[in-house]
């Protein structure tokens, strides 16, 4: 049974036969191996298009900031599913990757959506700063949140945000969005009224968009990044157990009582 409207299915990605294969209309062999770095083929793979240098050079740094970031629940839960069976590495990678999400790897997908709203409000007659004002208004009124915004650990800045930041502006790539992230710091910090922690969340989805990468493709940036960190961690896993550990821990911090409610 045909569900949804009938088309013809293609894709634009790869195609391969006996003796090629074919990326965004390349030869993998004769042109992208030994030239592409991994990133600028995942540029390619993503978009159709070979990076610019400062694209390249911002995937790069984007994806050297959100990879790792210590001993998150993320990683335990890969840890120790690794260590219920060992030989189930992708098992392992996949109950890493589930438990990404805006909690534990960031909200730059959201940072991204409201980054693109807001600039869609500045007008001629309508300034970045009372859009984002407006904005902000319209969140905390709500009971919500600013993507973006706060971090348990980095307080009162966020370095990974700060270095972000600094080097757009040192390559001359900071745009309207990145303008927009740094007059939302001090709206947020204005509507809340106490300073809150611009995190890496704002500044990644800001270049993002500055630099022109589809606001689609944003989540793809810190799941790829993260899964080389789980993977670092994993491969220590193997040569250094500690998921028992860790599972040990967890059950000596909870204790149990008949009366507990859910």
């Amino acid at each position: 049974m045909q569900i949804g409207r009938a088309h013809t299915a293609t894709t634009g990605i790869c195609t391969a036969t006996a003796d090629a294969v074919e990326v965004r209309g390349r030869d993998l062999c004769s042109d992208l191996m030994g030239r592409l770095s991994f990133t600028e083929y995942f540029y390619l793979l993503l978009t159709g298009r070979e990076p610019t240098e400062d694209q390249r050079y911002f995937l790069d740094l984007l994806l050297v900031a959100i990879a790792e970031h210590g001993m998150m629940p993320t990683v335990q839960a890969a840890r120790m599913t690794l260590a219920s069976d060992p030989n189930a590495l992708q098992g392992a990678l996949a109950a890493g990757i589930l438990g990404c999400g805006p909690v534990i790897l960031g909200t730059s997908e959201l940072c991204g959506a409201l980054l693109v709203k807001a600039r869609a409000r500045v007008t001629e007659g309508v300034g970045a700063d009372k859009v984002v004002l407006e904005l902000a208004r319209e969140i905390h009124e709500a009971g919500g949140k600013v993507p973006g915004f706060g971090h348990p650990m980095h307080r009162p800045l966020d370095p990974r945000a700060e270095r972000i930041m600094e080097l757009a502006d040192q390559r001359g790539v900071s745009g309207p969005h990145v303008d927009l992230a740094r007059c939302m710091r001090d709206t947020v910090a204005q509507v809340w009224r106490k300073p809150l922690v611009l995190n890496v969340s704002m500044p990644i989805a800001a270049v993002l968009l500055d630099l022109d990468f589809p606001p689609a493709f944003i989540k793809a940036i810190p799941l790829l990044a993260r899964t080389g960190g789980l993977l670092a961690h994993l491969a220590e896993e193997q040569q250094n157990p500690i998921g028992f550990a860790l599972a040990g821990h967890a059950e000596e911090a909870v204790s149990y009582s008949a009366n507990s409610r859910t």
